[in-house]
């Protein structure tokens, strides 16, 4: 089965996301300068050259300052926003005095958070919102009269969830009206555990592997849109310079430059390539601030529909250091 989840929604979304990670400048209260204006037009315009045309916010990056200079950057070119698919999340809260950092999915923080990110933005509503990480004191019930309220005023049209697990999803959606539609996660050549839970049944081995069971069947199952965060690794096979590296992550890393090398291609295509390559339909969130990176990934989905078995099971067997 070929699944297109957002699409099947009528959501249109490109490919590949770009994540507004890099943004802003620095996670704290300074002001925002012209450098950090034009650094962040820079990267939005190599993503719009490249096809990319969703864009992944939350409220908590650099302190809100990666929302305030998209909607800057929107301000200074009328009728982007229309061209664009815009979501954010929200439930990480930092530490304040003695108040610990935490996870709020009360109704009130859900609907303060969404008037903020919109506010920021400078725009009327976001297509997509996400439930950042789970709240273990979560009222299901609460969460969905949050969503009510935000799809009745037409602040968000469609929600959906991060780093949850297909418990949690199923718990959240037993409640909320609206399909949820995205759980994004991370995954990545380095990050390869939503992989080995599944590979590793009934062997003693999964037994140290750190991913909730079912996640990506419940999501396949549902076309529940699977996202993938911190994509590339930060860099790890894709020429950041690494110190005390593994075995496994340094002959990787010589794979990913030998199968650029031999397909004429960059590293950062081949790392997405191998995610997208999976069925699942995965989008990879891009999260770096270089325009020159950002460019370095637009092969990705030609590499992911030319990536051969073999090739795939050559990267993950190798990124996991055994069979």
């Amino acid at each position: 089965m070929k699944v297109m989840p957002l699409q099947q929604r009528n959501i249109t979304t490109s490919r590949l996301i770009y994540g507004t990670t890099g943004l802003g400048g620095n996670s704290n209260y300074d002001p925002i300068t012209d450098e950090v204006i034009l650094k962040a037009e820079r990267a939005i315009d190599a993503a719009l050259s490249i096809g990319i045309t969703m864009f992944d916010h939350a409220d908590i990056y650099n302190a809100g300052k990666a929302e305030t200079v998209f909607g800057t950057v929107l301000k200074g070119n009328p009728g982007l926003r229309e061209s664009m698919v815009i979501q954010s999340k929200c439930g990480i809260r930092f530490a304040e005095g003695e108040v610990p950092g935490r996870y709020d999915f009360s109704k009130a923080h859900i609907l303060h958070s969404v008037d903020g990110s919109l506010n920021r933005l400078g725009i009327d509503y976001l297509d997509i919102f996400l439930l950042h990480r789970p709240d273990p004191l979560v009222e299901p019930d609460e969460v969905a009269e949050a969503f009510d309220i935000l799809k009745s005023s037409g602040k968000v049209r469609h929600f959906g969830v991060s780093n949850m697990s297909s418990a949690q999803i199923k718990l959240l959606q037993a409640f909320c009206s609206d399909p949820l539609v995205v759980n994004q996660l991370e995954m990545s050549l380095l990050h390869t555990a939503w992989l080995d839970q599944g590979v590793l049944v009934n062997q003693q081995a999964g037994t140290q592997v750190n991913f909730a069971d079912g996640i990506m069947e419940h999501c396949r199952l549902e076309n529940i849109q699977i996202q993938a965060w911190s994509s590339l690794a930060k860099g790890t096979y894709s020429g950041r310079t690494l110190e005390n590296a593994s075995e496994a992550i340094l002959k990787t890393k010589a794979y990913v430059q030998r199968m650029a090398a031999n397909k004429e291609t960059t590293d950062e295509a081949i790392v997405l390539g191998w995610l997208m390559r999976h069925p699942a339909y995965i989008q990879p969130v891009i999260g770096s601030a270089n325009p020159e990176r950002i460019l370095r990934c637009q092969d990705a989905i030609r590499q992911a529909s030319i990536m051969t078995r073999e090739e795939w099971y050559t990267l993950y067997v190798s990124s996991r250091g055994s069979v």
